[in-house]
């Protein structure tokens, strides 16, 4: 386990689990976050995994001023989501010009356990959420700690996977949960498949996790069918109660997590009634590292 010492900490932390998730109070990161502040925020978010940044404004630039101290953000392929002058910033939002509801989902592959950024070589390390208008029923976001996912497993389960490796797809997960405003061929191109290993090595922790979710398409040198059932088992068998956080959203609040060792999903709402618009960005880690089979 990182170690990380509230005590020590220039703001507050609430721990909102046993497992995961902490509550962060005390920081203005419109004012920005000095270095020494930050380095101690890094500990926390190793050491807790999802982080809730307690609700006050943040503007568009200081979003992303906060991502570029993780590391380079990711310019999204979809470039119809980019928001607010930042083509780092991708805004999910279901209102029409005049500012109501439109009917419509923004992205129906969020209601699904994944990893953001697991559909490039060089993965998704951090994702930051803020919510500008969230909406009072629905609308969450789950958490599912893959350290305590790839623990709970069996020996027999652990050979199994051990030194697989999957395709991950954006475009097959966009096809098969949205269904319209599907990748041009362009972007198809500019984000092809890619291999990853199922099982990974945390690079700061240096902890084992399952690496899969929603963007997973099949596995290296099995069957088609086969690996789409493999698939589909281990992303059930990888979320339970006990090491999940459910987060409902508070207006203003801005949330970070770790997709190296997370998966997430977001839960529907009524998007004929409810207004939901956030603005996500995603910091780029390094490619995963397998696990030498035992």
């Amino acid at each position: 386990m990182h170690a990380f010492v509230a005590s020590q900490a220039p703001f507050g932390v609430r721990p909102l689990t046993p497992r995961l998730g902490a509550e962060i109070s005390g920081l203005d990161l419109a004012r920005g976050v000095a270095p020494d502040d930050f380095r101690a925020l890094y500990d926390a978010f190793l050491r807790y995994q999802v982080l809730v940044v307690a609700a006050h404004e943040v503007p568009p630039a200081a979003q992303v001023a906060f991502a570029r101290q993780f590391g380079e953000v990711q310019v999204h392929v979809m470039s119809m989501y980019h928001a607010d002058g930042f083509p780092e910033l991708y805004r999910l939002s279901n209102l029409d010009a005049a500012g109501k509801p439109d009917g419509k989902h923004p992205d129906k592959g969020t209601l699904y356990w994944h990893t953001d950024g697991s559909w490039r070589r060089v993965t998704g390390q951090a994702t930051i959420i803020y919510g500008e208008i969230v909406p009072a029923t629905g609308g969450e976001t789950h958490f599912a700690d893959m350290y305590g996912a790839y623990d709970r497993f069996s020996d027999a389960w652990k050979r199994r996977i051990a030194g697989l490796r999957a395709v991950h797809n954006l475009d097959f997960s966009r096809t098969r949960r949205h269904g319209t405003d599907l990748m041009t061929e362009a972007q198809k191109r500019e984000a092809p498949p890619v291999e990853h290993p199922i099982v990974r090595r945390h690079p700061e922790t240096g902890r084992t996790c399952l690496y899969l979710g929603d963007h997973a398409e099949s596995i290296v040198g099995m069957p088609y069918d086969e690996g789409r059932n493999l698939i589909d088992e281990l992303n059930a068998l990888a979320v339970h109660a006990d090491l999940t956080y459910e987060h409902h959203w508070r207006p203003h609040e801005l949330i970070v997590w770790d997709n190296r060792c997370l998966m997430h999903r977001a839960t529907d709402y009524d998007p004929q009634t409810q207004s939901r618009v956030v603005r996500r960005c995603t910091v780029l880690g390094e490619e995963p590292v397998g696990v030498a089979a035992a």
